[in-house]
């Protein structure tokens, strides 16, 4: 569901001292393709099994090319594990990912896996007959407090929705895909992307986030280091239950040349993103991070015993320190983009989740010093 509302940037919010790419998104990373597919259905009471629905699907490939023979460097790494991430164990023994990265819903995730098998089998009918199948990479958040989960109601037509319509260019953020039914600091969040790019003398190497936010209570919102959520601690209700759960998946991709070890050192920095935002990774929080290269591919059928692989290397320190910097500030502001870019939406039993009162953020970060932060047209 897109709406006009604004990123980050658009109210002269600038996260982090980097400069972002031409669409400040994953999709600035060469090759890199988003695709959604957003599943909106009914309102009222909830029937269990049948609706309301407010769920979805995000795809992300990691280059245009064919995904399955043509596997990225990858790594997986956990913030807190109470969450579920589909094929991770064959990421981080390996070192490459392979198809898509999938995120869904957590009742979904079985369903999504199902579907990209069928999917893997459409585009290469030789896989579990000549050769091994997809292993593939679905991570999830849930979506309960707004959508019916127990009807599991992504299918396989929109599982192929999402990877067919999956392209370069912008991303749509917010209620959208995966993001659908998803919350963060009490208001309603979903899908947010950024990006960074390096400067020329390191490399020019672009660094990109997406995210599916769903986590953090409204007291713990920061903003630049402004405390806005603690400010609107009493700006409409928030669920109680909300302290002990959420979760947060967090996609980064890069065309630095690195190996999967140095990936999953990129993917640590990424929970610090998280904090920045107020994020503290509760204990019934799955909260992950993956992280792949679009540079460094690994062949599905190696035709040479020894392959040479470029890489930086680990002490040029000035160059492995501005990646962990892109990575910090691309994570930090695609979550906060997540939440600028979500509407109110209401789900099952007319359960409610306001989208973050840009006005009154505004007036916040006037009233913490931040005078160049403009309001937005509408106001």
């Amino acid at each position: 569901m897109t709406t006009n509302r604004p990123r980050v940037r658009e109210l002269e919010i600038v996260v982090g001292n980097m400069p972002t790419g031409k669409l400040n998104a994953i999709t600035d990373v060469p090759g890199v393709k988003v695709g959604h597919a957003t599943l909106i259905e009914g309102s009222g009471p909830h029937m269990p099994g049948k609706g309301p629905i407010r769920t979805g699907i995000t795809a992300i490939f990691p280059h245009t090319g064919d995904t399955y023979l043509d596997r990225a460097a990858g790594a997986i790494q956990w913030l807190n594990g109470s969450g579920e991430c589909f094929g991770a164990a064959v990421v981080n023994e390996f070192g490459f990912i392979i198809g898509p990265i999938v995120l869904t819903s957590s009742f979904n995730v079985y369903r999504v896996a199902d579907a990209l098998q069928d999917w893997s089998i459409s585009q290469h009918p030789e896989v579990g007959i000549e050769t091994h199948g997809l292993i593939c990479v679905v991570a999830e958040c849930s979506d309960d407090f707004l959508n019916d989960v127990q009807g599991r109601h992504v299918r396989k037509e929109h599982v192929f929705k999402a990877l067919e319509s999956a392209q370069e260019g912008p991303v749509e953020e917010g209620a959208i895909g995966a993001g659908t039914g998803m919350e963060g600091f009490g208001f309603k969040a979903g899908i947010g992307t950024s990006s960074r790019v390096l400067p020329k003398t390191l490399g020019g190497f672009v660094v990109g986030a997406l995210v599916l936010t769903n986590f953090g209570t409204r007291e713990q919102l920061t903003i630049s280091g402004v405390p806005v959520g603690h400010e609107l601690i009493d700006w409409q209700p928030q669920r109680l239950d909300r302290c002990n759960e959420g979760s947060c998946v967090m996609t980064v991709a890069t065309d630095a040349p690195l190996t999967a070890r140095q990936l999953k050192r990129l993917a640590h920095r990424a929970s610090l993103g998280l904090a920045r935002t107020g994020g503290i990774a509760t204990n019934g929080s799955g909260d992950l991070a993956i992280a792949f290269s679009t540079t460094n591919r690994v062949p599905r059928d190696p035709k040479d015993l020894l392959r040479i692989q470029e890489v930086i290397p680990d002490f040029q320190e000035a160059a492995i320190n501005a990646l962990f910097q892109a990575t910090v500030e691309s994570v930090e502001e695609a979550i906060l983009n997540s939440l600028f870019k979500a509407d109110t939406m209401v789900g099952r039993d007319n359960n409610t989740l306001y989208g973050l009162p840009l006005k009154e953020v505004i007036d916040i970060m006037h009233k913490y010093g931040h005078s160049e932060v403009r309001y937005w047209k509408p106001f």
